[in-house]
């Protein structure tokens, strides 16, 4: 399991994962290899508890990445590491 993010560290992205999904894997490498902030929510194994992924983004596989700041709430690991790399890489870096 990654290292849970202090409370006091709150960022504008949100992303719910679940420990050993090789999907939600691949976005927490691609977000800490740019150096992004992130808080990551974990979720139940059972897709039947995962009433809080289902509420925010109207379905309950994840990864869902949540960014408060452009509004956006973005499911499937292949479209967020496709907007990590062409929108909050190029900010990260810059």
């Amino acid at each position: 399991m990654w290292p849970a993010v202090p409370v006091s560290c709150m960022s504008d992205l949100v992303l719910y994962s679940l420990d050993g999904c090789p999907y939600c894997q691949r976005v927490h490498d691609a977000l800490d290899d740019h150096g992004i902030d992130y808080d990551t929510k974990w979720v139940e194994g059972l897709h039947s508890k995962r009433n809080e992924v289902k509420r925010v983004s109207g379905q309950r596989a994840v990864p869902v990445l949540i960014d408060e700041e452009r509004g956006v709430t973005m499911p499937e690991s292949s479209n967020i590491l496709e907007y990590v790399e062409r929108t909050l890489a190029p900010r990260a870096e810059a």
